[in-house]
């Protein structure tokens, strides 16, 4: 199975910057007007950290037309040989993943959702042996039931549940860098809601963003600047590579939303 599966997330289909970048959706995280070309300059530093855990970066270019157009995440989700192509959340990002598909077709079965399924793949996460899905302000309920079914279709789980309009999307302050693994951000979920889960690392709620992590097993890459949670993190077991990400968090996006896991 592909990287979504075993962890080795061996290619990343990622997206240049758009040259409309500040024209980016912003709500949850937005303090001032993004700099495009630090933030082309943070998007290589990030190619880099990927490379250098082992990940081949596939980057297609800019969709001028698209500002969101370099998180990937959302356009596609990877269930075995198959990628299921969502109707994305927003309005001014539908479109987006029409050249993603274009690209995965020569490598996987393309399976485009009906017309009233929204999703992003920003609200999907693989946890051990089960997809867990969020309906989100971005992900309503049928895009997530017709996700879960296609999981089955593969036999595997899907869990669904409601991501609370505190956060933009499940990973925004949610991951599962290795198995057994939960990292949430406190103030949004309780412990009740990830008692599957065999460890919760809970980060605090002032530092939530960096609860969003790309995991290679022990090692993870987390976005820089997030003192205490790197330090709760260290001392569980975690060795860290850091990346600047202040200008994507001014247009709400984290480490994971800038690629998807193809291999």
């Amino acid at each position: 199975m592909p990287g979504t599966f075993d962890r080795t997330r061996g290619r990343a289909l990622t997206r240049d910057v758009s040259p409309r970048f500040v024209d980016a959706v912003s709500s949850f995280f937005h303090t001032r007007k993004p700099d495009l070309e630090a933030a082309r300059g943070a998007q290589q530093a990030y190619f880099t950290a990927l490379r250098a855990h082992g990940s081949e970066v596939v980057t297609l270019p800019a969709l001028e037309e698209f500002p969101d157009c370099s998180f990937t995440e959302d356009t596609a989700v990877i269930i075995d040989d198959k990628a299921v192509i969502p109707n994305l959340g927003h309005p001014s990002r539908d479109g987006e993943q029409d050249s993603i598909a274009e690209y995965l077709k020569d490598y996987f079965e393309i399976e485009k959702m009906p017309e009233d399924a929204k999703l992003d793949g920003g609200d999907v996460v693989f946890f051990d042996e089960e997809f867990l899905i969020g309906i989100s302000t971005r992900t309503n309920k049928s895009g997530a039931e017709f996700l879960a079914s296609q999981s089955k279709k593969a036999d595997i789980d899907a869990r669904i549940f409601k991501v609370p309009q505190s956060t933009l999307h499940l990973t925004t302050v949610f991951s599962s860098p290795r198995p057994g693994t939960i990292i949430a951000a406190e103030g949004h979920f309780e412990p009740k809601d990830f008692e599957f889960a065999e460890e919760v690392i809970w980060v605090p709620e002032e530092e939530g963003y960096a609860a969003n992590t790309i995991g290679y097993g022990d090692q993870i890459i987390m976005a820089e600047g997030y003192s205490k949670t790197r330090e709760l993190l260290l001392d569980h077991g975690f060795s860290i590579t850091s990346v600047e990400m202040e200008e994507f968090r001014e247009v709400d996006a984290s480490l994971t939303c800038l690629s998807v896991f193809i291999g």
